[in-house]
């Protein structure tokens, strides 16, 4: 069973009923809505097709809304696009009409810009293809040299060498987004430009006011936020490795020892992790995935990412069920070569706050020193399951639950797998049969092999884990 969840991001080529459910059926466990494009009319369809989709297919595919942010871009030029030449003299102005843009200037969407910065400042445009540095700034407008010239298109965005845009991470249209998506019961909220942990925590205040129970992820992608990622994890329930943007501000050259060192904290916190942008990027076109494509997500995979994430790929590109596929593959490959390096050990130096946490550390430890094929945990919250998947066993954890939203959460917990079981409405004496019997008809345990359950002494009442049990599996 592949361990690391994929997340596939919709769009026009996701659009087809058929599509979507052979996305699922290639391995999708959660599918994005980025709420940069489309309006509520497109989202609500989309939204309804994974409901339907999931159904039809049997999963419990988890939706994952993705804000938008600030829009810190440049607006249009006359003839759609220009080139700029290394030397050249170029402004931004965010005076300028919207599409007044030329080969000479061109306007910016985001009007507090020119107070962010001062001679000497280098811009990048479009992902870091153009490279601009500031010569003046005089009221709205910014005098640049084009260091890096190329063609510039229009609507592309604006970063700082070094981050300091004073942008906030959360908008007026995001605010309406996220009571849009708890009326819709979105499982995970991805904020992007996240600067510090308050930018989380007004988020999931709002959701939550706006009777949204899914969770809250940190799209790391700003420099500042690298300088306040302890609280930054601590705040939010997931961290989203956005390599793209993070890559511009703080230099492609040191990103991959960030998105090591990021993975790494948000694990050891018991927080999810995900690492998205550009992973297959070549299939958008290719049927196949470049060496390079591959080595990354496996690389991902090996450092302990929960998830990897497909963009474009799956909403724009030629081939969206082929690239769920490859990465699949991919996924399956680099655990199973991580299974032949021997299984970690875990922190021992930390104290444990909860009982619940203690309970499934204790599984975790057991389960990598005895010949146990699966563990069980009995969850209403989910939190057992996420405690336990924070060490990197090969051993499958089985999350039974009777909430729908529990199972559609842990989809994204690597190495967790939902199974519906109302365990208040099961007898004390037979559950354990009718756990076994589940896992037999599934074919995730045989007659014979050990086992390892968790459960509360109170039936159904959420943080209550307090007992493991060592069983062996036995027909009912």
């Amino acid at each position: 069973m592949r361990r690391t969840k994929i997340i596939a991001t919709l769009g026009p080529a996701t659009d087809d009923p058929a599509t979507l459910r052979r996305l699922i059926e290639a391995g999708v466990d959660v599918v994005r809505v980025n709420f940069s494009h489309g309006d509520a009319a497109d989202r609500e369809r989309r939204v309804r097709m994974v409901r339907e989709a999931a159904a039809a297919t049997g999963s419990y595919t988890a939706l994952l809304g993705d804000l938008q942010g600030p829009k810190i871009r440049i607006r249009r030029f006359r003839e759609g696009a220009v080139t700029l030449v290394d030397g050249q003299d170029f402004f931004l102005d965010a005076e300028l009409p919207g599409d007044a843009g030329t080969s000479e200037g061109v306007g910016v969407a985001y009007p507090e810009l020119a107070q962010d910065l001062g001679p000497g400042d280098v811009l990048l445009l479009d992902d870091g293809f153009i490279v601009l540095r500031v010569r003046a700034v005089v009221g709205s407008r910014i005098d640049c040299t084009v260091v890096q010239g190329g063609r510039l298109s229009n609507q592309k965005g604006i970063n700082r060498q070094g981050g300091g845009l004073s942008a906030p991470a959360l908008t007026d249209k995001d605010r309406e987004d996220l009571r849009w998506a708890a009326a819709h019961d979105f499982d995970w909220i991805a904020v992007s430009f996240v600067r510090r942990p308050e930018d989380l925590n007004e988020a999931r205040d709002i959701y939550r006011a706006a009777g949204g129970q899914g969770h809250i992820v940190a799209k790391i992608e700003r420099a500042e936020a690298i300088a306040n990622l302890d609280g930054i994890i601590s705040a939010a329930d997931a961290v989203m490795v956005a390599r793209g943007d993070l890559g511009v501000e703080t230099g492609y050259a040191g990103l991959t020892g960030l998105q090591k060192k990021i993975l790494k904290l948000t694990r050891q916190r018991h927080k999810v992790a995900i690492t998205a942008t550009q992973m297959m990027e070549s299939m958008i076109k290719s049927q196949v995935p470049t060496r390079a494509e591959v080595s990354d997500v496996a690389n991902a995979v090996m450092d302990g990412t929960d998830a990897v994430m497909l963009s474009a790929e799956t909403a724009v590109g030629e081939y969206p069920v082929r690239a769920v596929a490859a990465m699949a593959e991919v996924c399956l490959g680099a655990e199973a070569y991580y299974s032949t390096l021997g299984r970690p050990s875990h922190r021992n130096e930390d104290r444990f706050e909860r009982v619940d946490e203690a309970i499934a550390m204790a599984v975790m430890y057991t389960a990598n020193h005895l010949p146990v094929t699966a563990i069980i945990a009995l969850t209403e919250s989910g939190s057992t399951p996420l405690w336990m998947s924070r060490i990197r066993s090969d051993i499958p954890i089985f999350a039974f639950t009777r909430h729908e939203r529990t199972r559609r959460r842990v989809v994204l917990y690597r190495g967790v797998y939902p199974v519906p079981f109302d365990v208040t409405g099961t007898d004390s004496q037979h559950v354990y049969g009718e756990v076994f019997r589940v896992l037999l008809d599934r074919g995730h345990v045989r007659e014979g092999d050990y086992v390892i359950l968790t459960k509360g002494e109170l039936s159904g009442v959420a943080g209550r884990t307090n007992s493991l049990k060592i069983l062996r599996v036995t027909r009912p």
